[in-house]
């Protein structure tokens, strides 16, 4: 079997289950191939079937994330290493770093603090979109530090990234010029379904209402966040009132940012004046 037939094949097979069944078969066979997406298209004509993409294709129709597969996940400019112990990054998720680079124009921020880091995503990429800001990122995941420290190590971040073992904000000193957060915001005991299911629980789950890491977050912003500077939070779908709330009651001035399905996402404070 070419490569063009084995991908139109595997597309159909991962179809029953996967909203991105073509891209899906085109990760496995360049991560089979050990080349990137693209050089993998490019070449597909003159390459031959890896036996090793049949095992992957097993596991991909068993549920098991494409990350997990590959082992790395693209992320706003960057490239991340993931594993079963962080949280998969998604493009919901840069709608954070759209809401700084927007707030920021013209200038940058020096210090970043990103709460609930997991992989280092939304912090690694602050420091690589601005490349003389410093970062600290907070997990409660001593798996996760690991993931995120060999993450900024591969980018050539190590001496801009410091990664710490927290609880949320407690005994963190400010103030920042960005804060990056994504905390757990699912309703305890939700049936999930699709990938999500094979991520960590610690890092979805949040109470009865999925508001209770906000509850525990929003009474430090205000000492955190520097003049001048914000928080981005991001929310579930249907949290811009109730989250909201929560952080007009520490004093701070909040702001919404839809993502591309056009959901609110991230909710922006500030001080006030």
């Amino acid at each position: 079997m070419t490569i063009p037939d084995a991908l139109r094949a595997a597309t159909v097979q991962l179809a029953v289950a996967s909203d991105t069944a073509r891209l899906d078969a085109e990760l496995l066979m360049a991560h089979a191939l050990g080349l990137s997406r693209g050089d993998m298209l490019l070449r597909q004509r003159d390459l031959t079937v890896p036996e090793t993409f049949a095992p992957l294709l097993a596991r991909r129709l068993d549920g098991e994330p494409i990350a997990h597969i590959t082992g790395m996940r693209d992320f706003w400019t960057i490239n991340l290493a993931v594993t079963p112990d962080t949280l998969i990054p998604r493009p919901d998720s840069e709608t954070l770093i759209e809401a700084a680079v927007d707030h920021f124009a013209g200038r940058a921020p020096a210090s970043i603090l990103d709460l609930g880091t997991g992989s280092g995503a939304l912090l690694l990429a602050a420091l690589a979109e601005w490349p003389h800001a410093q970062g600290l990122g907070i997990d409660a995941s001593p798996p996760a530090l690991v993931v995120a420290q060999g993450n900024a190590m591969r980018l050539g971040m190590a001496d801009r990234a410091t990664f710490c073992l927290g609880d949320w904000a407690q005994g963190v000193d400010g103030p920042f010029d960005l804060l990056l957060i994504n905390p757990p915001y699912i309703v305890a005991d939700l049936v999930l379904s699709g990938d999500v299911r094979r991520e960590p629980a610690s890092a979805l789950f949040a109470g009865p209402d999925g508001l209770a890491d906000y509850r525990r977050i929003a009474p430090d912003l205000p000492r955190l966040i520097a003049p001048g500077g914000m928080a981005a939070i991001e929310i579930g779908h249907d949290q811009k009132d109730s989250v909201s709330t929560l952080l007009r009651d520490q004093g701070l001035v909040v702001a919404a940012r839809r993502d591309l399905a056009g959901h609110d996402r991230c909710l922006i404070a500030t001080h006030s004046g």
